[in-house]
């Protein structure tokens, strides 16, 4: 338990040091087991990341209704995302952590409510031809988490409308690195969108380089 609740504060001060979401913004979750309940570490609300101990991951039970049930630490509160991020553990069985990020490139294409094409074959990291973006809900709602879920459908990462991006993975190392990918290909997408209506890749070429980056991967 002690060394799942250091890695959640390793990877929220990189949110940090890495420029991947600044001051209190964003969260990460990892799922793990706390007295033989099942559930997940998320970072708490309203403290600086560099400010994080061990004392102040919260662990939450995960719970098909959707009510917050703390086993840790009642004087502090999670992370007020938390509702999305149990969600995603109850519904997709390979997540084991969860990044999201108010990243400036993400967050700046999020704003427009687009999903971004395949105009690079590197879009294909999220899971699909497409980086979804979620629709625009409330922070911390219900809504928003069902909106998030849609936009995961097939797919391990996803921007959220006006808000940010999200993504998940096997250990918080994959969905660090998934959300530092989609932060690069925002970057890129803003640049390329300067030039005019770029060239979209052909979803039979996407279906191609889907199946060689599953490939990948597995090596």
């Amino acid at each position: 338990m002690l060394e799942i609740k250091k890695e959640v504060i390793k990877y929220a001060k990189k949110l940090n040091t890495e420029n991947l979401s600044p001051l209190r913004s964003g969260n990460i979750s990892m799922r793990g087991i706390n007295d033989g309940v099942d559930g997940f570490f998320i970072t708490p609300s309203g403290i600086k990341y560099e400010d994080l101990v061990a004392e102040s991951i919260v662990f939450l039970e995960l719970n098909e209704t959707n009510n917050l049930k703390k086993i840790s630490d009642k004087t502090i509160n999670p992370s007020s995302e938390w509702r999305f991020h149990q969600d995603i553990y109850i519904k997709k069985i390979d997540a084991k952590a969860i990044v999201h990020a108010h990243s400036v490139n993400a967050t700046a294409v999020s704003a427009h409510g687009k999903n971004i094409p395949a105009f690079h074959y590197m879009v294909a990291l999220a899971g699909g031809n497409n980086i979804k973006c979620a629709e625009y809900a409330t922070f911390g709602t219900k809504e928003l988490s069902e909106n998030i879920l849609n936009a995961l459908e097939v797919r391990k990462a996803c921007l959220m409308s006006n808000h940010g991006q999200v993504a998940y993975g096997k250990s918080l190392d994959e969905a660090f690195e998934l959300a530092q990918e989609i932060e690069n290909i925002c970057h890129q997408y803003i640049n390329a969108i300067k030039l005019g209506k770029p060239k979209i890749i052909s979803d039979n070429e996407m279906k191609k380089i889907l199946e060689k980056t599953r490939n990948y991967k597995k090596n």
